[in-house]
């Protein structure tokens, strides 16, 4: 079963299109799943809406965050309850395309242990993306794989798709807020887990106002890909993915 984790915060204007285009896209593929929502302490109406959706959408199911606010922390709190062999984190804000969704599942029942999505990779696609993020995300997401040595080109992209195994593996996470986007996929790629790169569609939000305050997240990020290039060189394989005998 596939559970799609979604955290949301103040996100009464999208999160109906978002949840009703998904819930959609896997029944038409017949695709086994839940879509798991969790209120990161909204102050609007979105809890309200998502009582409503479940009338109609019979594979919803939504916890309120009883952990402080944060978007790490709401996928956490998510990825503590999913009740699927897979995992994946999807946005709120209508940003990630059901379709993609699709695909990815598609990708890893081939047997990997994550799919990654890179909208930067040929066939990728951004639409609207703020030009000062753009700038951002291209020199900090070189950084990255140079420092890492690898060839995937968008780790802090939020839309992947993990195993429940890979997701276990993982634990513990430390990051609260967006930096999660960074911890999951270096954590991975470090302890040996297979993984796919899959070219994925991304559109601005339509609604709202994005949760990502650069300002604030600078310093955050820069702690996870010390912590994890910390482990790469000198943790001597100690959390490496066990290796199932044959």
């Amino acid at each position: 079963m596939l559970s799609v984790v979604i955290p949301a915060h103040n996100e009464e204007a999208c999160i109906s299109d978002t949840v009703q285009g998904i819930y959609k896209k896997l029944q038409s593929q017949a695709i086994q799943h839940e879509i798991l929502v969790v209120n990161d302490h909204s102050t609007d109406k979105t809890a309200e809406v998502l009582k409503v959706l479940q009338k109609t959408v019979p594979t919803l199911i939504f916890y309120n965050n009883e952990l402080p606010a944060g978007f790490g922390r709401a996928i956490r709190f998510g990825l503590d309850r999913f009740k699927g062999d897979v995992a994946a984190i999807m946005m709120a804000d209508l940003s990630d395309s059901p379709d993609d969704l699709v695909r990815f599942y598609r990708k890893i029942l081939e047997g990997y242990d994550c799919v990654f999505g890179s909208r930067f990779a040929k066939g990728g696609q951004v639409m609207d993306y703020p030009k000062l993020k753009l700038f951002i995300n291209r020199i900090a997401n070189n950084l990255v794989r140079v420092a890492f040595g690898i060839g995937y080109n968008d780790v802090t992209n939020a839309f992947k798709m993990y195993k429940r195994s890979t997701i276990e593996g993982l634990k513990p996470f430390l990051a609260p807020h967006f930096n999660l986007t960074l911890e999951l996929p270096l954590k991975a790629i470090v302890r040996g887990y297979s993984y796919a790169v899959l070219p994925n569609k991304w559109t601005h939000r339509k609604h709202g106002a994005s949760k990502l305050k650069i300002k604030e997240m600078g310093s955050r990020y820069f702690f996870i890909f010390l912590y994890c290039l910390i482990e790469k060189f000198f943790s001597r394989g100690d959390f490496k993915k066990i290796r199932e005998s044959r």
